[in-house]
């Protein structure tokens, strides 16, 4: 979620004098976050039974008109976008499950079916200035608004957890506020839960596919990202780890003005970097942002050892007349071991090589295979490892923007899932790692950027693997 954009006016804006408060444009779409244990439960009750009728009536219809189609009825575009559509309405755990299915679910959803989800990573209903009103109201106390010189209820950006809103302090600091949902924190595992159980019954999912890592995965990494000072902390990490590199920055956090529940920090006026994709940026600046966030990845897993898995395109800015980067939203953040670590580089460096054998090794010792498999299936996942790892093999500049990788990985993926019936969950420690490497190759693409992967990552390979030499 960004606090940033470029600092201009929504259009359509007011500003009431009164309190130097903006009112909400009302062209925008918002919905009330349903808040309580009980209304969340019921939301999805629903939900279950819509998809339910739907589900009866779609399988009459194939009856009547003698449709042999195999597969569940609810494995369709259309079912996908009613799903992605009431997952945003409730936003919170739910949604972020969603999210995570969009990119770990490729491997074995219909295309239709993952591309449809996939809104859910940019996009959700924001709150009604009421519902903004009680929260602040809530985190700050009786007179909130006192607090602020301007306060802008019409949100910068909303997303599963939260959402971002424009303010100005009483002293004059111009702030962005990340302000989360009601409900969203005590709700997690009673969501993740009951939605993991609507997916399994409505055979969404397969049902021999093992997902109980990832929802454990998913309701820790949800518990951090809902304590805003966690988030913090985090932040105030990532800035001192990142001091002596003069092309990034790491927003500043208000302490008086932070809570669990809502977020102060330096308010960036720099771009979103998909700007980077129009005709007029030079592609120098590209390849240059490119390699950043290239450089970046690395050094979080090789170096820091401490990643932020939520590369998506709202968290990351870009000042045009520096060049410099700015970062965004570090809830979702995971720290490795040592020992994960040399693995992950020693896999990186099968990658690098096109060494199928060490990588089949290596796919044990991480835990993409159990030893156990047929060594058809072994052989096709590491097949499917060293593929991923393209960008790590170019003698030079990897074009991301003219690649097809993400296409062939999935069809290799899919092909493996449902023609040789190789259905296993990736180890939980590796899935949100998945969403950063993933993640970050899709921005890569995104900006069309070329980019020296192999040449970046190297010198991180040979320090870690001659140490463990």
């Amino acid at each position: 979620m960004t606090p940033g954009q470029n600092g201009s006016r929504v259009p359509g804006d007011r500003v009431l004098r009164s309190r130097g408060v903006r009112a909400q444009d009302k062209r925008r779409h918002t919905s009330r976050v349903p808040s309580g244990r009980v209304e969340r439960l019921a939301r999805l009750g629903v939900m279950a039974g819509e998809f339910a009728l739907g589900g009866i009536a779609e399988g009459a219809r194939r009856v009547l008109a003698s449709d042999a189609s195999e597969g569940s009825v609810f494995l369709s575009g259309a079912y996908a976008e009613k799903l992605a559509d009431r997952l945003a309405h409730m936003r919170g755990a739910a949604m972020k499950l969603g999210q995570l299915l969009s990119l770990e679910g490729e491997d074995f959803l219909p295309p239709e079916f993952a591309d449809a989800l996939a809104i859910l990573r940019d996009s959700a209903d924001s709150m009604p200035a009421t519902q903004v009103r009680r929260v602040l109201g809530r985190e700050y106390g009786k007179g909130w608004q006192q607090r602020f010189r301007e306060f802008d209820f019409e949100p910068i950006a909303s997303a599963s957890i939260g959402q971002v809103h424009r303010a100005v302090a009483l002293d004059g600091r111009e702030l962005a506020l990340k302000i989360q949902y009601p409900g969203v924190a005590r709700s997690i595992d009673s969501d993740i839960d009951n939605l993991a159980s609507l997916l399994r019954l409505s055979q969404i999912l397969p049902v021999e596919l093992d997902i109980r890592g990832l929802v454990a995965e998913a309701k820790r990494q949800l518990r951090e990202e809902a304590d805003y000072l966690a988030e913090a902390r985090n932040m105030r990490r990532f800035a001192k780890l990142l001091a002596d590199d003069d092309a990034l920055l790491v927003p500043a956090v208000h302490e008086d003005l932070s809570t669990r529940r809502v977020l102060a920090m330096d308010r960036s006026r720099a771009l979103p970097i998909e700007e980077l994709r129009s005709p007029d940026c030079k592609q120098d600046l590209r390849d240059a942002i490119g390699a950043r966030l290239v450089d970046l990845m690395h050094r979080e897993l090789f170096e820091f050892r401490f990643v932020q898995t939520d590369p998506n395109f709202a968290n990351y800015l870009f000042e045009p007349d520096s060049g410099r980067l700015v970062l965004l939203d570090f809830g979702s953040v995971i720290e490795f071991p040592k020992d994960f670590v040399v693995r992950y580089a020693r896999i990186c460096r099968a990658m690098r090589q096109g060494d199928v054998q060490e990588a089949q090794r290596m796919a044990v010792e991480i835990g993409y295979l159990s030893g156990q498999e047929p060594p058809e299936r072994a052989q096709a996942l590491a097949e499917l490892v060293v593929l991923v790892g393209e960008p790590l093999r170019s003698q030079g500049p990897y074009d991301f923007g003219a690649s097809d990788l993400a296409a062939r990985a999935r069809s290799s993926g899919m092909d493996l899932a449902f023609r040789q019936g190789f259905l296993r969950a990736p180890p939980p420690e590796t899935i949100f790692l998945h969403r950063k490497l993933g993640g970050t190759f899709l921005l890569c693409s995104r900006i069309r950027a070329r980019v020296d992967a192999g040449g970046l990552v190297e010198p991180h390979l040979a320090r870690i693997l001659g140490e463990d030499a």
